[in-house]
């Protein structure tokens, strides 16, 4: 297993541990947990990419892993009352939508590569998971408290949107086979 997949695989480790720390109250050592994991996903596609270690199991595995990881921390959030869980729906629906259509695609030899958007969507909700976990720390210590916690999850909640979206209209054509 090279180095990329093996990144993969610990952030689909780190998931239970996550969730654990996290359900115990220990939400400075989960944020960093949630933070660690996040950094595995940028850095296994780079070094995948670079070093050309690119395989069929990255290719389903790491999105896996990211949405594996979004989901179990909107849910604990959504669990003690931090997201509403119809935000969490939303945002499980979008995720569900596009992974079966990838499937529908790679079952016909097509790769729906991850547009700006989409992009754009996870980085915003790898941003608002640690803010949330953390009570919007460090903008809670300012004098006017600027809930960029709450900010992030909306600007994730609209890109979730409009990525999906994105990618139902620019795939339509799946739809008619």
């Amino acid at each position: 297993m090279n180095l990329p997949n093996k990144l993969t695989m610990g952030r689909i480790f780190a998931i239970p541990v996550f969730i654990v720390v996290f359900l115990m109250g220990y939400r400075y050592a989960a944020a960093i947990v949630f933070v660690l994991a996040a950094i595995t996903d940028m850095l296994d596609g780079h070094i995948a990419r670079k070093h050309n270690l690119v395989t069929n199991f990255g290719k389903l595995m790491d999105p896996l892993a990211d949405k594996l990881l979004v989901m179990s921390a909107l849910i604990c959030l959504a669990q003690i009352g931090d997201v509403a869980g119809w935000m969490v729906i939303v945002i499980l629906g979008r995720e569900f939508i596009i992974t079966g259509m990838r499937q529908v695609a790679a079952a016909q030899g097509i790769v729906i590569a991850a547009g700006t958007t989409g992009k754009i969507k996870t980085i915003t909700q790898m941003i608002a998971i640690p803010l949330l976990i953390l009570d919007n720390w460090p903008f809670s210590l300012l004098p006017f408290n600027l809930p960029m916690d709450v900010i992030f999850l909306w600007i994730a909640l609209v890109m979730t949107v409009v990525s999906g979206t994105e990618y139902i209209i620019k795939n339509k054509s799946l739809f008619s086979m």
